[in-house]
């Protein structure tokens, strides 16, 4: 009966220990978005390599984020949903410190695209992950 109470006692504190370390926490925020393409007029002289040393392929939905949205939560890998397009967007590239509250979604070579997109204000819903 003691080794269940102690078992019990066990899984107990690892429960509160667990909620005590935080929970994923959904963020929705708006932020200016523009969108951008694997040309070295657009990004650096490796136009299909992500600033967190990914490789871009035309077709991956991914976007790059302002640096001032890193501790928000934006960090490498994180997924996340755009107001006005379908599925779900990878955070794979850092963009130039110049740009705050900003994201950029990767078009692969599809410049027409880009150009359509233009400049919009988004809203984004994406899980920060707790510290």
């Amino acid at each position: 009966m003691t080794s269940f109470r102690n078992l019990v006692l066990i899984i107990a504190a690892v429960f509160i220990v667990s909620g005590c370390l935080g929970e994923d926490k959904t963020i929705t925020m708006k932020v200016a978005s523009t969108a951008y393409t694997s040309q070295v007029s657009q990004t650096s002289e490796h136009p299909f390599l992500g600033a967190w040393g990914d490789e871009l392929k035309p077709g991956i939905k991914s976007i790059a984020v302002s640096r001032d949205l890193i501790p928000k939560g934006l960090t490498h890998n994180t997924k996340v949903k755009i107001e006005g397009l379908q599925g779900e967007y990878l955070v794979k590239d850092k963009m130039n410190k110049r740009w705050t509250n900003k994201i950029d979604i990767y078009m692969g070579l599809d410049k027409e695209a880009a150009k359509e997109w233009g400049k919009r204000e988004v809203t984004i819903t994406f899980e920060k992950k707790s510290d």
